[in-house]
């Protein structure tokens, strides 16, 4: 393939930055109005039925077919990625969270992901476990301090870790199930059974989805199913085919930056020194850990596909 135009790569990564950065921020203008779960579920149900029905026109309906094998496999997913990943960052929201703290929280996920690699026995080297250390310090002036300037109630705060570990441990066990080998049918059908899953629960809660919401309620509704799930999501697949990993890599540090920044601009969220101090620790144990796993990857590494799945659900 001919190397692709720098023009190319940087908007592509502009793409991922800003619009996966945005993604906490929709989500907290979602659920001041709409029911977290099922407001979710139709964002994930919509999304995949859009990128399936392209790639079925473009390749055919056998093209996004599974066998049952990967049905359960791509469900998994769903449970772990759309609904237990980011349908509990809605309802963590939904109960005051402010999108800037929720993207910090979320943050972790790397780092819960080399403790896995752990309890299997896979060690990761001495400046990973390092960056974990220090994200786990980042985490407790993240909670401790900023629950005592009272910046958020404890109880989220816990949803949202809660959240950022089934993320992570989806993201973990992906290159062990039954999966498509096209990254991107996985993603149409992980978005539909996860999407799934959160209407079927959110109405089994008590739930009451309308359509008798503000403007601003459908406008990033619209940008969550369209950017945030479409758009970027292909920007990123386009971009670990073309660019290097390491680069494409930054968004999981970038994306936090974004986020404190967006609801500060635009939701008047305030930013605490425990939220400024707590998530600068956090967002550089990130990059830590990413630039010493690109120097020294684990060595039962995944094959090159899976990272291009696991973070579709996440935005």
């Amino acid at each position: 393939m001919a190397a692709p135009r720098t023009g190319l790569v940087a908007l592509a990564l502009v793409i991922v930055y800003i619009v996966w950065g945005s993604t906490y921020l929709g989500i907290r203008v979602v659920v001041e109005e709409a029911p977290p779960l099922t407001s979710m579920g139709m964002r994930y149900g919509l999304a995949g039925l859009l990128l399936g029905a392209f790639i079925a026109a473009r390749r055919g309906v056998k093209a996004i077919a599974l066998t049952r094998k990967q049905v359960v496999g791509t469900a998994f997913l769903g449970l772990c990625l759309p609904l237990l990943g980011n349908g509990m960052v809605s309802v963590a929201e939904d109960h005051g969270a402010t999108s800037g703290f929720t993207a910090l929280l979320i943050a972790v996920a790397p780092l819960v992901i080399v403790i896995f690699r752990a309890i299997e026995h896979d060690m990761p080297n001495a400046q990973t476990l390092a960056g974990v250390l220090l994200g786990f310090t980042g985490l407790a002036v993240l909670v401790l301090l900023g629950r005592g300037a009272g910046d958020f109630a404890l109880g989220p705060a816990l949803l949202i870790l809660f959240s950022s570990s089934c993320w992570a441990f989806g993201s973990y066990v992906q290159p062990r199930l039954w999966l498509p080998a096209n990254p991107f049918v996985v993603a149409v059908w992980e978005m539909v059974f996860g999407g799934l899953m959160m209407v079927i629960l959110g109405l089994s809660v008590g739930e009451s989805f309308t359509f008798d919401y503000a403007p601003k309620t459908w406008f990033a509704l619209s940008y969550l199913v369209i950017f945030g799930s479409v758009v970027a999501f292909t920007a990123y697949v386009w971009l670990v085919a073309n660019a290097p990993i390491s680069l494409v890599a930054t968004y999981a540090y970038v994306n936090p930056v974004i986020a404190v920044f967006l609801g500060w601009l635009i939701l008047d969220e305030k930013i605490t020194w425990p939220i400024a101090a707590g998530g600068a620790i956090v967002v550089a144990s990130v990059a830590l850990v990413i630039t010493s796993e690109r120097k020294h990857p684990p060595a039962a590494a995944a094959p090159a596909e899976p990272p291009v799945v696991e973070q579709i659900a996440k935005q």
